[in-house]
């Protein structure tokens, strides 16, 4: 496993702890799952763009980690500069070039996990491609179902708690020498 996706877990596994009551509560954290999909698109002449978006209505954590960026078969000797379009920690719309491809010298780049929050949007800032772009499409969902049985386990535990009686100080004895 990745040192990101381990770091990603750990903090999403805090947070599930949170949400179900807290790092020192009973509770058992909510599962966490981890889904991977392999990613791809191809900018060209013809296609210039392509955006990558999810669902408004999923609450899953949806990650974009972008593994290479390649010319292909027809790709012609000149610059080919591919941008990224996303949303800074503002939440205000950027545009950052990423590669710079070339047919004789670098026809290739690899970002390593490059990661990404969607919606993200891809541009052949110049040059014909075709740049074929790569990556893997992580969710992360935190499941907050819980079921019948855990219900009435926790309802139980709450009545036993009631039936045990308080604790009395002790009493002082006196006369001790």
């Amino acid at each position: 496993m990745a040192a990101g996706t381990a770091a990603a877990l750990a903090f999403l596994s805090q947070e599930s702890r949170a949400r179900t009551g807290g790092i020192g509560a009973l509770r058992v954290p909510a599962p966490v799952t981890m889904d991977s999909f392999f990613f791809g698109c191809e900018l060209s002449g013809h296609t210039r763009s392509f955006t990558f978006k999810v669902e408004e209505e999923d609450d899953a954590e949806h990650v974009l980690a972008l593994t290479m960026l390649c010319l292909t078969e027809g790709a012609k000797d000149e610059c080919n500069v591919v941008e990224v379009v996303a949303r800074n920690h503002d939440h205000q719309e950027i545009a950052v070039p990423v590669a710079n491809l070339k047919l004789s010298c670098q026809p290739m780049l690899s970002l390593d996990d490059f990661q990404l929050q969607p919606p993200v949007t891809f541009r052949l800032k110049s040059g014909s491609g075709p740049v074929r772009i790569t990556g893997r499409h992580q969710i992360v969902t935190i499941s907050n179902d819980v079921s019948e049985e855990e219900e009435s386990e926790e309802e139980g535990s709450e009545e036993e708690e009631a039936e045990l009686c308080s604790i009395l100080p002790a009493k002082k004895q006196g006369g001790r020498p």
